[in-house]
């Protein structure tokens, strides 16, 4: 067994100023540096700030290939940002360039203190391009729910396939109401049973526009007649629903993934911070792709409520703290795991970042502290994942090469 002293330890509903923690793959002990004793594999955090790993509710891993891309395009609204762009470069993903996606995803999200992965994948090949990612985070240990994003675009069969072979403790995944036919709804409603869903709702004005027009219905409403909206699906962005809608999501027991800088990238509005604060839908958290640093999502989510606001109240921490904890909360249930606690019996995910305040540390201002400070442009110094160290002084323990070939022949076919 091993164990790490003297650090101020965190987990968002305790504070310990100095403390230990022992664990092996996950965790045996934690109390105050007055009460440890015993012979271990000693690894001393020097006051640093021990936090549990991070979730990323919301991402594609595959958009990381495309950073620096040769891709031009003009694009005047949302869809065409998604017709000349993104749907260009996914057709073109092979197994070879998801695996060295996946790859370097992972390893760049465990720099920045995530530990946990939420995906929503798409590629031109579809049969087992979940198995390729799946094998490159589990070689990290890393936990994750993936699903593969149904789409007109997309053979249908194919890709009901796909995500009902790893269906079990994962979603359904289906990109939106507007990339998706009345006829490709039923066969996916036909197939689903109780399972959740994973898509993107209301990202644009457009998908709410288009639904309207063409089924005469808003998106939530045009989901739930395909009886799709399962407990515990996830419905990404939901920047242009109404109060009838929020009410929907909220009385089917539905999560709401919030992405603010990937929205400010694409200009399509803001999260309605009041409308989800009323109703409390419960939020996770990611970067929808763009990138890895899901701390930065925190404190968007924060900054970017406190904008949208209409009552003109600031978002409070508390409120951003509940976010927090209900990320871990559901991963857990929907992948039997035990994250987000530093508490005997909990997985041993957790970070360990260099913070150290010039002003004062106590219980009440902790989560502040976290915030404003340890998010602001958080590196951890140690990443340990199931028990397992994965970054250590700032450095991958282990930094597998990607395949620079493979990244250059994608390039070339875009």
């Amino acid at each position: 067994m091993k164990a790490i002293v003297n650090v101020k330890i965190y987990d968002y509903q305790n504070y310990i100023p100095n403390g230990y923690v022992i664990f092996d793959r996950q965790i045996i002990s934690v109390g105050p540096m007055e009460d440890f004793e015993g012979h271990y594999e000693i690894y001393d955090g020097k006051g640093m700030l021990l936090l549990p790993g991070l979730i990323n509710g919301h991402t594609h891993i595959y958009s990381t290939l495309f950073r620096g891309s040769p891709l031009s395009a003009s694009p005047n609204n949302f869809l065409e940002i998604l017709e000349q762009i993104w749907w260009k470069f996914d057709k073109e993903l092979t197994l070879d360039s998801i695996k060295e996606s996946a790859k370097a995803y992972a390893q760049e999200s465990l720099l920045c203190g995530v530990t946990s992965i939420i995906d929503h994948h798409a590629s031109g090949v579809i049969e087992d391009s979940l198995m390729v990612i799946h094998h490159e985070l589990e070689k990290r240990e890393m936990k994750h729910l993936l699903c593969f994003e149904t789409s007109d675009r997309f053979d249908i069969e194919a890709c009901i396939k796909e995500n009902l072979k790893y269906i079990e403790s994962n979603h359904f995944g289906l990109h939106a109401s507007m990339s998706l036919s009345n006829e490709s709804l039923a066969k996916v409603s036909a197939v689903l049973g109780d399972r959740p869903i994973h898509i993107h709702v209301a990202e644009s004005d457009l998908d709410e526009e288009l639904s309207l027009s063409q089924y005469d219905k808003r998106v939530v409403q045009r989901l739930d007649d395909f009886n799709l909206l399962n407990k515990d699906s996830i419905l990404a962005h939901c920047i242009y629903i109404d109060d009838q809608e929020g009410q929907m999501i909220k009385n089917k027991n539905c999560v709401v993934a919030i992405n603010p800088t990937s929205n400010l990238n694409n200009g399509v509005g803001l999260y309605n911070q009041s409308l989800l604060s009323r109703l409390d839908i419960p939020l996770l958290i990611g970067t929808d792709g763009l990138g890895v640093n899901v701390a930065k999502e925190y404190q968007h989510l924060f900054y970017v409520g406190n904008q949208s606001n209409e009552s003109n109240k600031d978002v409070s921490l508390d409120w951003v703290k509940k976010q927090v904890i209900h990320s871990y909360d559901y991963f857990n249930k929907l992948r039997n795991t035990r994250i987000g606690r530093i508490s005997k019996g909990y997985d041993s995910d957790f970070i360990l970042v260099d913070y150290h305040s010039i002003t004062p540390v106590h219980t009440d201002n902790i989560f502040a502290h976290v915030l404003f400070g340890a998010f602001e442009a958080l590196r951890p110094h140690t990443v340990i994942v199931g028990g397992k160290r994965k970054v250590d002084n700032y450095d991958l323990i282990e930094n597998e090469v990607i395949n620079e070939d493979v990244v250059k022949n994608l390039w070339r076919r875009l």
